[in-house]
């Protein structure tokens, strides 16, 4: 039987279904047999940590999280790392997005002890964010956040302008910010190389952990270096194709907890896990 030393679930559109639930009874017995095993479990999303550890209660002092799309990783409540854009790679950043053309472009700014927005920002947009950002504070400049460390841009923009910004994002600031996707209109802003697929590569190092067994499950485009980097690696049925083709397996859709019956499938060594 092939053995699995780590499973990382990535979290909207893969462990939770389209209603922002999981089956909690389901989940805990897998995560009590992985426990008993040594599994590690890790959390990698693109979301703000604060509301990542909400959804496990329970054990989130147990698990680790690759949170902020590989910006910040704790485990077991422990800072292993958190990364930063310079601040003038901030202003620069917030420059290209001010000036540029791009309608009904709307975002906020992420860091260790919040999420920012300018007073300016879209009221109705900045409702559906609350629920992604626990922490999420007004600023009027860049002043207000004082020294807090930035390591993400959270924007949301027409599927028609998503290729253009990150084409521009590419363009004007090259080694400074990297833009990645994770559909519906979403793009993230992250400091180069601060993915999640690096943000696992510490925490195997921390557990001496390989490749080989990680055990990934993704749906978007911030999931594709980390699908990449996995043994075995799962995209979901709902899922893009580019995605499904950055993974070596498929699983059920995230409304049929296609998660957990891969999880359960890997604990009973069946199926890919097997061999």
């Amino acid at each position: 039987m092939t053995m699995v030393k780590m499973v990382a679930v990535d979290m909207d559109g893969t462990f939770l279904d389209d209603k922002k639930q999981y089956n909690r009874a389901r989940f805990q017995a897998c995560y009590q047999e992985m426990t008993r095993r040594g599994i590690k479990f890790v959390v990698a999303s693109g979301n703000q940590y604060y509301q990542l550890k909400s959804f496990f209660p329970d054990i989130a002092s147990e698990i680790a999280f690759v949170a902020e799309n590989g910006a910040w990783i704790l485990d077991r409540d422990e800072e292993l790392f958190c990364g930063a854009f310079s601040r003038e790679d901030v202003n620069d950043v917030l420059d290209t997005l001010q000036r540029g053309n791009y309608p009904n472009l709307k975002y906020i700014l992420c860091g260790r002890n919040s999420a920012y927005h300018f007073n300016t920002m879209d009221e109705q947009w900045l409702v559906k964010m609350r629920h992604y950002c626990h922490r999420l504070k007004a600023i009027d400049s860049l002043a207000d956040v004082g020294d807090d460390r930035l390591f993400k841009f959270a924007l949301n923009l027409s599927d028609d302008y998503v290729d253009i910004l990150m084409a521009d994002i590419e363009r004007l600031h090259q080694g400074a910010a990297a833009a990645t996707s994770s559909g519906h209109g979403s793009v993230d802003l992250i400091v180069p190389g601060l993915h999640k697929a690096n943000g696992l590569r510490l925490l195997q190092q921390r557990w001496d952990i390989s490749s080989d067994e990680v055990l990934a499950f993704g749906d978007g485009g911030n999931d594709l270096e980390m699908l990449v980097q996995s043994r075995f690696s799962f995209a979901m049925q709902n899922a893009p194709q580019r995605v499904k083709d950055a993974a070596r397996y498929g699983a059920p859709s995230n409304n049929q907890e296609g998660v957990l019956q891969v999880i359960e499938q890997m604990l009973a060594g069946e199926g890919p896990f097997a061999g």
